[in-house]
C-alpha cells in the first residue's frame, strides 16, 4: 500500500514497492523506508496509456513529476536525460513542464552527445521568445556549430531555426554563413533552412546571404537546392535590391524547372510519375515574383510555362498542384495572351474535377482572372453555373461569386434566369448576396425597364426579407421614372401583395405603388397582363389588412397609412371608411406613425380644401449620365431627405468611444429635433416614409475627403450641410474595397469633442465586396452650435484576408466649409 509524505514542499512516494521488493517496508531488516525508484519512459508511457480515467491519468503524471523534481534538485548528472525524456512526453501530454527549462540548457552544456540531444529537443520544445531563458544557450549553439561534428551541428542549426530570436540571429549570423561554404550536405542542407529562418527574423540580414545564393543554384542536391530557392524566395520578397540581383538569374532557373520536366532529377524524389513535385513548384513560386513588372523575366519563361502546362500528367493530384501554380505564375507574370487563355483552360477542367478542393481553387482563381481575361473566362460560364447546385456551402459561395462576375449586357437574361432559379433554393446564407447581385446586376446591364422591374419583382417575392434597405427606394424610383408601365406595375404589384404579405420590402413598395396608380389600377384591363377586376373596396381592404397583420414592421404600416391617405383622392367613393382608419392610429404605440395618423386626421379636418393638391402624385426625379452618377444622384437625394427627417431610434445607435479624443470627448448626443413654423406644417405632411427622394435644393460643395487606405480598403467621407440648419453637418462615410478578399465584419465608430453632438446610424451592411463591389455606407450627423473647427475620430474593426484589423486614427484636415 502507497502513501505519501511531503518534504521541502515536493512529494515523494514511500512503501512497498512492487518491483523485486526493491525498497520495499516488508523484508528489510534494518525497517527503514526506501523511496520507490523512477519509472522508465516506456513503463510511464505503458502506466499512462492504461489509465481508465482521467483522474487516474493526472496521478500517474502527477507521482512522476515529483521523482523527476526530485532528480533535478539532487543534481544526477547521469540520469537527467531519462528524467527530461519523460518530462517532454507529460509536456507533449499538456501538462505543465516549465521546470525543465534549466535542465535543458545544462543538458546542452554537457559534452556527450546523448545529454546534447535530449537537450536541444528540450528546447525546441519548453522555450520561446517570449522566455528570457531561450538566450542563455545562444553561447552554447555558438560553440555547437564550431565543433565540426555534424550531428551536433545539425542539432544547433534546428533548434536555431526553431527557438531562435532576433537577437541570436544578429549573433549567429556569421557562423550559419561559414557552415554554408562546407562540403557536407547533412548541414549545408540545414544551414540553408537555418538562413530562411534568420531572413523572416532579420530582413536586414539578407547582405550575409545574397553572395552565396548563386554558388548554391548549382547544387545537385535536392535538400540544398530546395532550401536555396526558399531561400532567394524569401530575399526577394523583403527586399527590392535582391529581387532586382536575381531577375539576372531567371535564365539558369528556367533551366533546372526544364530539366525536371523533361529528364527529371531524381527517382527517388518523383511522386505518382511526377518529377520532384516539391521542388517545381518551389521554383515557379519564385519565378511568379520574379516575372511580376518585369516584362524581359516574363518573356524568358513564357515558353517553359506552356511547357509545363501541356506536359504535366493531370491524373495525380501533384500533377494538379504543379499545374495550378504554373497557372498563377502566368497569371501574375506579362505572358502573352495565348499562356493566359491555356491557364483558363486548365482551371476549366479543374471545374470538371471530383475533387471539390481543386474545383474550390479554380472557382478562386477564376474570379481574380475574370477582370483582366473576361471573354476567356466566359467560355466556362455553364460549368460554372453547374457548380451553383454544388451541395457544399464553399463551392456554391464562390460559384455564386464568379456568376455575379460574369453577368454582363449579352447575357443578363440567361444568368439572371439562372440566379433567380439558384435564390429559390439556395441556404438562407446565400440569399442576402445572391438577391443583392441580381438587384445590382439588374440596374447595370437592363436591357428594358419592364424586364427590370419584373426582375426586380421577382428577387422581392422570393427573396424580399434578405435584400437591401435600399432596393425599395430603388424600385419606386425605377417605376415613377416609367410613366408607360405605371399600370403594370400597379396590377402586377396588387396582384403579388394579394398573394403573399410577408415579405415586408415587397409590401412597402406595393403600398407605395397603389397610393401613387391607384386610379390605374380601377380603370380596367391592361393588354400587357392578364384581365383583372379589382373594386375599391378589394384595395382599402388589402391595405386594412396589411395595417393589422402582426408581420408588418413599423414602417410597412407607415406605407400602407400613406396608400390610403393617397387613394382618398384618386377613388371616387366615399372617404369615411379611409378617415376611421386613419384616427384609429392616431393612439398608436408606434411614434412615427402616431405622429403621421395625426397629421393626416388635420389635413381632413382643417386643410381638406389643400388635400388633393398636398397628396397628388410625386413628381417624376430626373436621371441623366451614367449609371455610376445616377446611383450618386440618389444618394445625395437620399440624404438631403434624412436631413429633414427625425432619425428613428431603432435605426441610429449613439456610440461613447472614450477617452478617442484624449479626454476632450463627450457622449454623443442626437442633434435637437428642428422646430417647425407654422409655415412648415406642409413640409411634415410630405414628409412620408413611402415618398420618392424629392428635389430639394442643392446643398454647398464640399469636396470629398480620403481619410483611410489599407490593403484595397478605402474610406471616403462625403459632407452635406442642409441649407436650412446651418449648424448640421452630413457626413457620409463610404467603405470601398478593391482587393480581392471580401472585409468582413466592418464596423465604423467615431467620436468627437464634447461642444459638438454626434449621432451614428446603422450602416448599410458589415460586409465590403472585394472587387470594387457594392460600397458599405454610414451616416453622421453632427451638430456644431459654436461653429468650431471639426476634429473627428475615427475606430475601424473588421477582418480582411483572414485576420483581424483595428485601426484608430484622427480626422482634423476636414475642409473649412463643413464648420464655417
Amino acid at each position: 500500500m502507497l502513501r505519501r509524505s511531503r518534504e521541502g514542499g515536493d512529494a515523494c512516494v514511500v512503501g512497498i514497492s512492487s518491483r523485486g521488493g526493491q525498497g520495499a517496508e516488508l523484508g528489510n531488516p534494518s525497517g527503514k523506508r526506501m523511496v520507490v525508484p523512477s519509472l522508465k519512459l516506456q513503463d510511464l508511457i505503458e502506466e499512462i496509456r492504461g489509465a481508465k480515467t482521467q483522474a487516474q491519468e493526472r496521478e500517474v503524471i502527477q507521482k512522476e513529476c515529483a521523482h523527476i523534481r526530485a532528480s533535478f534538485r539532487d543534481g544526477d548528472p547521469l540520469h537527467r536525460h531519462r528524467q527530461l525524456a519523460k518530462l517532454l512526453y507529460v509536456h507533449m501530454l499538456g501538462y505543465p513542464a516549465h521546470f525543465g527549462q534549466m535542465e535543458c540548457l545544462k543538458l546542452i552544456a554537457s559534452p556527450r552527445f546523448t545529454d546534447k540531444r535530449v537537450g536541444y529537443l528540450g528546447a525546441m520544445l519548453l522555450l520561446d521568445e517570449r522566455q528570457d531563458a531561450h538566450l542563455l544557450i545562444t553561447n552554447s549553439i555558438k560553440n555547437d556549430l564550431n565543433q565540426g561534428i555534424q550531428v551536433v551541428q545539425g542539432l544547433a542549426l534546428c533548434t536555431l531555426s526553431t527557438v531562435g530570436s532576433a537577437e541570436m540571429c544578429r549573433d549567429l549570423a556569421t557562423e550559419v554563413e561559414k557552415l554554408l561554404l562546407q562540403p557536407g550536405s547533412y548541414v549545408r542542407k540545414k544551414a540553408v533552412l537555418t538562413a530562411v529562418h534568420m531572413i523572416r527574423k532579420v530582413p536586414e540580414l539578407s547582405n550575409i546571404f545574397l553572395p552565396l545564393c548563386a554558388q548554391l543554384l548549382h547544387e545537385r542536391h535536392h535538400g540544398i537546392l530546395l532550401g536555396t530557392i526558399t531561400l532567394i524566395t524569401e530575399l526577394c520578397e523583403r527586399s527590392p535590391a535582391a529581387l532586382k540581383h536575381f531577375q539576372k538569374v531567371v535564365p539558369q532557373l528556367v533551366q533546372i524547372l526544364r530539366t525536371l520536366v523533361t529528364t527529371g532529377y531524381s527517382t527517388e524524389h518523383s511522386i505518382s510519375g511526377v518529377s520532384d513535385p516539391f521542388l517545381q513548384v518551389q521554383i515557379l513560386r519564385l519565378l511568379r515574383i520574379l516575372g511580376r513588372n518585369h516584362e524581359e523575366s516574363s518573356e524568358t519563361m513564357n515558353d517553359l510555362l506552356a511547357q509545363v502546362a501541356t506536359n504535366t500528367d493531370t491524373s495525380r493530384n501533384a500533377g494538379n498542384a504543379v499545374l495550378f501554380e504554373t497557372v498563377l505564375t502566368i497569371m501574375d507574370i506579362r505572358s502573352a495572351t495565348g499562356l493566359r487563355v491555356l491557364a483558363v483552360n486548365i482551371l476549366g477542367r479543374f471545374l470538371l474535377n471530383s475533387d471539390k478542393n481543386i474545383r474550390y481553387v479554380a472557382l478562386t482563381s477564376l474570379l481574380r482572372m475574370v477582370q483582366s481575361d473576361h471573354s476567356a473566362v466566359q467560355r466556362h460560364r455553364p460549368t460554372v453555373v453547374e457548380c451553383l447546385r454544388e451541395v457544399d456551402a464553399s463551392l456554391s459561395r464562390r460559384a455564386l461569386e464568379l456568376s455575379l462576375a460574369l453577368v454582363n449586357s449579352s447575357n443578363v437574361r440567361a444568368m439572371t434566369q439562372e440566379l433567380q432559379s439558384f435564390l429559390e433554393s439556395c441556404s438562407p446564407d446565400l440569399r442576402a448576396d445572391c438577391a443583392s447581385g441580381i438587384l445590382l446586376a439588374a440596374e447595370r446591364f437592363a436591357p428594358t425597364k419592364r424586364w427590370h422591374i419584373d426582375t426586380i419583382l421577382r428577387v422581392l417575392t422570393t427573396a424580399g426579407t434578405h435584400v437591401r434597405d435600399d432596393a425599395v427606394a430603388n424600385l419606386t424610383q425605377l417605376i415613377g421614372g416609367a410613366q408607360e408601365l405605371h399600370a403594370y406595375s400597379v396590377r402586377r404589384l396588387y396582384s403579388a401583395l394579394a398573394e403573399d404579405i410577408s415579405q415586408q420590402p415587397l409590401v412597402q413598395v406595393a403600398a407605395w405603388c397603389i397610393g401613387e396608380y391607384g386610379d390605374l389600377l380601377l380603370e380596367g384591363s391592361c393588354e400587357e397582363t392578364e384581365p383583372l377586376q379589382v373594386e375599391e373596396e378589394d384595395v382599402l381592404a388589402l391595405l386594412e389588412k396589411v395595417l393589422q397583420s402582426h408581420m408588418s414592421l413599423p414602417a410597412t404600416r407607415g406605407y400602407a397609412l400613406t396608400a390610403l391617405m393617397k387613394l382618398s383622392t384618386r377613388l371616387r367613393g366615399d372617404n369615411n371608411r379611409i378617415c376611421q382608419v386613419v384616427s384609429i392610429y392616431g393612439s398608436c404605440l408606434d411614434m412615427e406613425l402616431q405622429q403621421r395618423a395625426v397629421e393626416y386626421n388635420m389635413l381632413f379636418r382643417k386643410y381638406d380644401h389643400m388635400r388633393a393638391a398636398i397628396l397628388e402624385k410625386m413628381p417624376l426625379v430626373e436621371r441623366g449620365g451614367t449609371q455610376d452618377e445616377e446611383i450618386k444622384e440618389s444618394k445625395e437625394a437620399q440624404l438631403s431627405e434624412a436631413s429633414l427627417v427625425p432619425t428613428e431610434p431603432q435605426a441610429s445607435e449613439l456610440l461613447d468611444l472614450l477617452d478617442l479624443l484624449d479626454g476632450t470627448s463627450g457622449a454623443a448626443q442626437p442633434p435637437p429635433p428642428l422646430e417647425p413654423s407654422p409655415g412648415d406644417v406642409l413640409v411634415h405632411l410630405l414628409d412620408l416614409p413611402c415618398d420618392l427622394p424629392s428635389a430639394s435644393p442643392p446643398p454647398a460643395s464640399i469636396p470629398n475627403l480620403r481619410v483611410f487606405e489599407r490593403e484595397g480598403l478605402q474610406l471616403n467621407l462625403s459632407f452635406v450641410r442642409p441649407p436650412g440648419t446651418p449648424a448640421l453637418l452630413l457626413i457620409t462615410i463610404t467603405a470601398i474595397n478593391t482587393s480581392e478578399a471580401d472585409v468582413i465584419h466592418f464596423i465604423c465608430q467615431a467620436a468627437v469633442p464634447k461642444s459638438f453632438q454626434l449621432q451614428l446610424q446603422a450602416p448599410s451592411g458589415d460586409t465590403v465586396p472585394a472587387h470594387s463591389g457594392l460600397p458599405v455606407t454610414q451616416l453622421l450627423r453632427i451638430l456644431n452650435p459654436n461653429k468650431a473647427p471639426l476634429r473627428l475620430k475615427l475606430r475601424l474593426t473588421y477582418n480582411h484576408f483572414g485576420q483581424s484589423v483595428q485601426e484608430i486614427f484622427e480626422v482634423n484636415n476636414l475642409p473649412m466649409e463643413t464648420w464655417q
